[in-house]
């Protein structure tokens, strides 16, 4: 199976340490964070990614070129900002597999992937998502189900416990060749939300490490948490 990283956000809310280069490439302990996605990908035989970049895109292909290590790399440039769905919908010309391994590259989500795939093709999946537990948040929207399945989405609010969206998910090309969509579009919004209850769409639970480095206090956190896990 092939990857796509969504690597084009500006990091508003990291300008005020970060402002050089795009989100994923933010230092982590002298290294880019996005060179811990491509590393964590690798460990499970994903040697295939897709990066979609956008601002400042140069910054990405000068560091990179077309390979990290074993893994080749291909690039899905936004010339102007097409949204999480415009952004997928491209890059997903540039996969061969029949299904997409989708990540944000702002978020690392240590789930097993092995398992998740098989968690997909076992229920024959349109979309599954990776979901995490989470205890006294209003940070993230959380997801409603029904065992397995994802019946829909909550809005941002405070929870004591809830599952919110990792942002990892194994998306069949096809799914999109359903639908008239736009160039620029969400994917949370206009496929996720608004077609859950007529798509496949199941949650993969984990209690795996996650963080998510678009605020300074989590970048922060990241420096020390990242460099241990991955024993650097």
């Amino acid at each position: 199976m092939e990857a796509i990283i969504l690597a084009g956000g500006f990091g508003t809310r990291l300008s005020t340490v970060v402002n050089d280069v795009p989100k994923p490439m933010a230092p982590i302990a002298n290294k880019p964070f996005l060179s811990y996605l491509l590393d964590y990908l690798s460990g499970y035989q994903i040697n295939s990614v897709v990066l979609c970049t956008g601002y400042k895109h140069e910054k990405v292909e000068e560091y990179y070129s077309f390979a990290y290590k074993n893994t080749s790399i291909r690039y899905s440039v936004e010339e102007t900002p097409l949204g999480t769905g415009g952004a997928i919908k491209q890059a997903l010309q540039k996969v061969k597999s029949d299904s997409a391994i989708i990540m944000n590259g702002d978020t690392l989500f240590n789930i097993n992937l092995s398992e998740f795939i098989k968690f997909h093709h076992r229920l024959k999946s349109d979309i599954s998502v990776a979901l995490k537990e989470l205890s006294d948040f209003d940070r993230y929207g959380s997801v409603i189900l029904d065992g397995e399945r994802i019946i829909g989405f909550e809005e941002k609010k405070y929870k004591s416990l809830g599952y919110i969206n990792g942002g990892v998910y194994i998306l069949n090309k096809n799914v999109f060749e359903k639908y008239e969509l736009p160039q620029t579009f969400s994917f949370e919004k206009q496929i996720l939300e608004t077609r859950v209850k007529e798509l496949s769409v199941n949650g993969y639970k984990s209690n795996e490490y996650f963080i998510d480095i678009g605020i300074p206090e989590d970048y922060k956190k990241a420096q020390e948490e990242i460099k241990e896990l991955f024993n650097e």
